[in-house]
């Protein structure tokens, strides 16, 4: 038999964290609250685990997560999103929970828990990312590559801002009109959502 291993995150209020991945889907197999807490989901044949979170430390602080690897993301967001909306009366995407956004094309996003937790879920088959902009783009272009990467991969806004707006002062003169376009526009969508999660 294949070794198997399941990470274990923090359980924060486990009744309000349990029933926040019943939102989601996910089917509650374990719940215990004493002598300590410890919870467990599953869906489509994956487990998360919730221990006890430790006095004065929040999931968020202590930056805990965990992949989820599948063979298809996109439905699975615009599912959470919707259930998202049905419990929340709108789609959560800043502080805790909440979802990154998913653009056509994406392999990965993350929900973040009420606890702070982050699942992220990345499709089996994402190619390598070549992390500074691929090397087969020139100009803005691979700018516009590289804060891709760091908004969606890395959930970094703050970097991906700062290279936009150095690439847009770099080459933004010499660049074709519609990289220009798609850089100011993806300058201002990260920008509004930095904003908006007090980044």
């Amino acid at each position: 038999m294949a070794a198997v291993s399941i990470p274990v995150l923090w359980g924060g209020d486990l009744p309000e964290t349990l029933d926040f991945y019943r939102t989601l889907g996910y089917k509650v197999t374990y719940e215990m609250t004493r002598p300590y807490t410890y919870g467990v989901v599953e869906r489509d044949g994956f487990e998360l685990h919730f221990g006890p979170t430790p006095k004065g430390l929040s999931g968020e602080e202590a930056h805990v997560g965990c992949l989820v690897l599948l063979d298809e993301v996109e439905g699975l967001h615009a599912e959470f999103k919707t259930a998202l909306r049905a419990r929340y009366g709108r789609v959560p995407d800043k502080g805790a929970p909440r979802i990154t956004r998913f653009r056509p094309g994406q392999t990965r996003f993350t929900v973040v828990d009420p606890v702070g937790n982050s699942v992220i879920y990345i499709q089996r088959d994402e190619s390598d990312v070549e992390y500074g902009g691929s090397k087969q783009l020139e100009g803005l272009a691979r700018v516009l590559d590289n804060a891709r990467i760091l908004s969606e991969m890395k959930n970094d806004d703050k970097a991906a801002i700062r290279v936009l707006e150095t690439g847009l002062r770099r080459f933004g003169a010499s660049a074709p009109g519609e990289d220009k376009e798609r850089a100011l526009a993806m300058l201002a969508e990260i920008s509004s959502t930095a904003t908006e999660s007090g980044e």
